[in-house]
């Protein structure tokens, strides 16, 4: 069952959609009881051809409107792939006149448990929090399996990115080959990430 960090604001929501099953859940999940739209950011990739395609057909057959751009900057040379991909997805959403709506990303769990080690060796202990400006996340309390059982039961359409495996790519090499060795030593963990991420949810939510 997929819960919700905090309650949905009112207004329009304008759903980040990659065409991956995170993104693809998330935005069959709040078209049932919320007005949403879809941003597609496309990374000027092959991968991204066929994931529009998929996000388009989605959204035609829901009556779901979509915006698109396109990463057209060159990557600077002192930023990884990732990094940049992510800095530019966060330029387009915040370009965007929401007239009092908010971008929704569909972060779950396992992504902050995973921002939760990278940041640990980088000499922070911060997680994923639910807000960045007008983007909110508010399904970070679900592990990802949670997104492919409702996928599987609500017939949702996605794609998997077969660059999720390469593991040239910090997150999936802390993915795929730190975090069993992690989870050996706490196997705990994702239960601490989980009530780190509710906290700081209050603490922000009473200081804003």
């Amino acid at each position: 069952m997929i819960r919700l960090l905090g309650s949905i604001p009112e207004g329009k929501l304008w759903v980040g959609t990659s065409g991956g099953v995170d993104s693809m859940v998330a935005l069959d999940f709040l078209r049932r009881k919320h007005q949403v739209a879809a941003i597609f950011v496309h990374h000027n990739t092959k991968y991204s051809d066929q994931a529009h395609r998929v996000v388009t057909k989605y959204c035609d057959d829901h009556g779901i409107p979509l915006i698109f751009s396109i990463i057209s900057k060159e990557k600077p040379k002192e930023m990884s792939q990732e990094e940049f991909w992510r800095e530019e997805r966060y330029r387009a959403f915040e370009s965007y006149d929401l007239d009092g709506g908010h971008i929704v990303t569909a972060h779950h769990l396992d992504d902050a448990v995973e921002t939760y080690i990278w940041r640990c060796m980088h000499g922070r202990s911060d997680t994923i929090r639910y807000r960045r400006g007008q983007v909110i996340r508010p399904f970070l309390l679900n592990r990802k399996q949670e997104f492919y059982s409702w996928a599987k039961r609500k017939s949702v359409p996605f794609l998997e990115d077969p660059s999720n495996q390469d593991t040239k790519y910090t997150r999936n090499l802390i993915r795929h080959e730190l975090m069993p060795l992690v989870l050996k030593i706490n196997p705990g963990l994702y239960k601490t990430i989980q009530k780190k991420v509710e906290q700081q949810f209050m603490l922000d939510t009473l200081t804003k």
